[in-house]
């Protein structure tokens, strides 16, 4: 540990500048016009894998955004990690609400400020310095491959394919993700499970143009009116999901489980007022910790319709948008779900407007075991960095290639994240603490170590 501390503290304003000029590169993967910066974001990558150590550094071209490939093979017979991440961002929208440019990382409050910071670049660069450190040091235990893309914040489409065409080069004993969080680092957590996905777009039209809302309002439809009590059904009186099937695959919690999951700290009014809301809302019968990682989840994610500028414009539009994602659990699957959602939503539709369901992109649930050597290994090394043993929890968000992982390559994954669920992914002001980037970089060498030691 100490041979640890002294190289990140030789070494930190380095490493903390090397992570600002990631943060820098707009690598926004749902925009086609930053197409070149994603680009570079891939090649920065890939040389600062060259710089750490790695052999066979590759940016590896897909249909899509590419992947950097890189490894350090030190003995065939000894374990191997294979670390995945990934290098594209959400978009920073809306800008007004950042209180400082999004790709210009500023510290405040011993945080970074900056899209990514946390989501997932801060985060997967801890694991480039983790590994130059135990290159450096030479302490580096087992074999290790990383693993990272350019779309995960598009649906990872062009993942699978690579996956099964270079099954024997990703060959690992398990895959490592630090793209999650943990409670607080004063009461670390290892995340056992993620829920899937369903996102999809809807579209309701009516009239065939946008209409004046004097001379035909109360005559024709309005699709935005429509649209909302079409989605306000898609909830009942206590906030259950009222699509048919929708439950019929999901595995409800033993009460063990829910006492384990439950005994976590959690101060309700600490979390509505980070939030700034006055009560919270959910599916009745269900606790927070259950309703955001064991249940399943309908939001509405995006809606628009009409005139929307600066002024008045009295119409009555023709056409009204929502994007719509779900998040599911153990075991539903994302292409039953989707077509359960498009079933019942075009069914529901009044014969006064049409209905287009697009779906986007989904990925399945997954739970993780807590008995494996890899999962002990991780507990270890967080009890050792923190002086505090990790309380397991079940994560809301979802990593659709982890099912994918387990699919083609046969392998389990470890989520340890470093993130909190306070830092404000995928919105504005997203942040990530220098504490907890240093306590990466600290933490994941003594996996290594403890994996290799277990294993």
């Amino acid at each position: 540990m100490q041979v640890i501390r002294q190289y990140i503290e030789e070494h930190k304003q380095r490493m903390l500048d090397e992570l600002f000029d990631l943060l820098r590169f707009p690598s926004v993967s749902a925009d086609p016009k930053y197409k070149a910066d994603v680009l570079k974001t891939a090649d920065y990558t890939a040389a600062k894998l060259r710089e750490a150590g790695a052999d066979n550094v590759e940016v590896c071209q897909t249909a899509g955004y590419p992947i950097v490939y890189g490894e350090k093979i030190i003995d065939s017979t000894k374990p191997t990690v294979l670390v995945y991440g990934h290098y594209d961002v959400q978009p920073p929208d809306p800008l007004e609400l950042w209180e400082t440019p999004p790709f210009e990382p500023t510290v405040r409050d011993g945080k970074i400020y900056a899209r990514g910071a946390c989501d997932d670049k801060g985060q997967f660069y801890m694991h480039v310095k983790a590994f130059e450190l135990m290159m450096q040091t030479n302490t580096l235990p087992c074999n290790i491959k990383f693993m990272i893309e350019g779309e995960e914040e598009v649906g990872s489409n062009n993942l699978g394919i690579f996956v099964k065409g270079n099954r024997e080069r990703l060959k690992a004993d398990v895959v490592l993700i630090s793209d999650t969080s943990m409670l607080s680092m004063e009461t670390p957590s290892l995340e056992t499970g993620l829920r899937g996905l369903s996102y999809l777009e809807v579209e309701v039209t009516g009239p065939n143009r946008d209409l004046h809302s004097g001379v035909y309002g109360g005559a024709v439809a309005n699709p935005a009116t429509i649209l909302s009590k079409m989605i306000a059904s898609l909830h009942d009186e206590n906030n259950h999901i009222t699509i048919p099937g929708f439950y019929d695959d999901v595995v409800e919690l033993k009460d063990s489980e829910k006492d384990a999951l439950n005994s976590a700290p959690y101060n309700e009014d600490e979390y509505k007022k980070d939030l700034g809301i006055d009560e919270v809302w959910g599916e009745k019968g269900y606790s927070t910790f259950e309703r955001t990682g064991t249940r399943p989840t309908l939001e509405v994610n995006g809606i628009w319709s009409g005139y929307i500028g600066e002024g008045a414009k009295t119409v009555l539009p023709s056409k009204a948008n929502a994007k719509i994602s779900m998040r599911l659990v153990p075991n539903q699957g994302s292409d039953k779900i989707t077509q359960l959602f498009t079933e019942h939503f075009s069914r529901i539709a009044p014969p006064y407007v049409k209905v287009k369901v697009t779906p986007h992109h989904g990925g399945e649930p997954v739970v993780t075991p807590t008995d494996s050597v890899a999962y002990q290994a991780a507990q270890k090394a967080i009890t050792e960095a923190f002086g505090v043993e990790p309380v397991p929890t079940r994560g809301g968000g979802s990593i659709p290639i982890v099912a994918l992982f387990e699919a083609e390559l046969g392998v389990k994954t470890v989520l340890m994240g470093f993130g909190l669920d306070s830092d404000a992914l995928h919105s504005p002001n997203e942040k990530y603490d220098i504490f907890n980037y240093y306590k990466g970089i600290e933490t994941i060498p003594l996996f290594y170590k403890n994996f290799a030691a277990l294993s």
